[in-house]
């Protein structure tokens, strides 16, 4: 028998050269944006605002990004291939997803779903197309090449809510507003991973395990994972009119008066502020739960491979 060694796949914890850790990332990304923040209060400088709409946009998801590098390494997916599907990818899948909801949207009661079902297509395009090119396509790597594409798609969303929280509207007056800029960048940064790189993330697993002799294929696994992932975005961005809803049904109280019936009476606003809070943060955890729990089974669905420089025996 002949004794070989096999492809090099994974080598374990081991950082591509030139590439920093996730921690160092993020400190020294924190740092800057946080100086950017006080530098632009203090002096009212409105050249600062880009560095602080671009750091605080770009701070999470990149730093995740290099966390997924930290831990997994592939001869498949090179961290370029990886950069490139977090700044390509990102952008086409916004450039593609504007173009469908302003064809296709209208004002209307599933808005929502329908903004999920097309960012999330527009996404797994973006995977595509960046996906090109790999003779090997697995769960694993489908899952970091498409949360690669899912993060640089909500760093680039990110910007431009944090954009429309920085201009306040006061009757018809318009005004700068630092506090809201900072806000919202926090907020989304916080939910970016149980998110769009979540989402896509999933998708990717799914599409990488349905290839067969290195073709990807859209297959009914696939069909369904893009229905799941756009049904948990429809629901979270739907989360806040569904406890609206809720919380109103909840809070209301229904009264009989003589001659009118039963009439319902509106809640205090302080018990139904406080319920529709309520629903609404249980809601977004749920969803975020539900995209965490199928995103672990799918890691796990598929065993870590050996290490490089592993030997493998061949029959005679």
């Amino acid at each position: 028998m002949a004794i070989t060694a096999t492809r090099p796949y994974v080598i374990a914890n081991e950082r591509p050269a030139g590439v920093p850790g996730w921690r160092t990332v993020f400190g020294i990304g924190l740092v800057l944006w946080v100086a950017s923040v006080l530098v632009t209060g203090l002096t009212g400088t409105l050249t600062m605002i880009p560095t602080v709409i671009l750091l605080g946009s770009f701070l999470v998801p990149v730093t995740v990004v290099f966390w997924y590098l930290d831990h997994y390494q592939s001869a498949e997916l090179s961290p370029w291939r990886v950069l490139t599907a977090f700044l390509v990818g990102g952008v086409l899948g916004v450039l593609a997803a504007s173009i469908l909801e302003a064809w296709l949207l209208s004002d209307g009661v599933l808005i929502y779903l329908g903004v999920g079902f097309l960012e999330e297509l527009a996404k797994l395009v973006a995977l595509l197309i960046v996906a090109r090119g790999m003779v090997r396509h697995t769960v694993r790597d489908g899952i970091v090449l498409g949360a690669a594409v899912g993060f640089g798609f909500a760093a680039l969303e990110t910007s431009g809510y944090a954009l429309g929280a920085l201009l306040v509207r006061e009757g018809t007056q318009v005004r700068l507003s630092l506090g809201s800029l900072v806000f919202t960048e926090l907020l989304r940064g916080v939910l970016a991973p149980v998110g769009h790189g979540a989402w896509t993330a999933i998708l990717g697993g799914v599409l990488f395990g349905a290839s067969r002799n290195g073709r990807l294929r859209l297959t009914a696994s696939v069909v369904g994972a893009y229905v799941l992932v756009s049904l948990l975005h429809g629901l979270w961005d739907s989360m806040h009119g569904i406890a609206l809803i809720l919380a109103t049904l909840l809070t209301s109280t229904p009264v009989v008066r003589p001659g009118l019936g039963v009439i319902v009476l509106p809640p205090p606003p302080e018990q139904l502020v406080s319920t529709l809070v309520t629903i609404e943060i249980a809601g977004l955890v749920i969803v975020a739960l539900v995209g965490l729990a199928v995103l672990r089974w799918l890691w796990s669905s598929q065993p870590a491979p050996q290490a490089s420089g592993s030997l493998a025996v061949e029959p005679p």
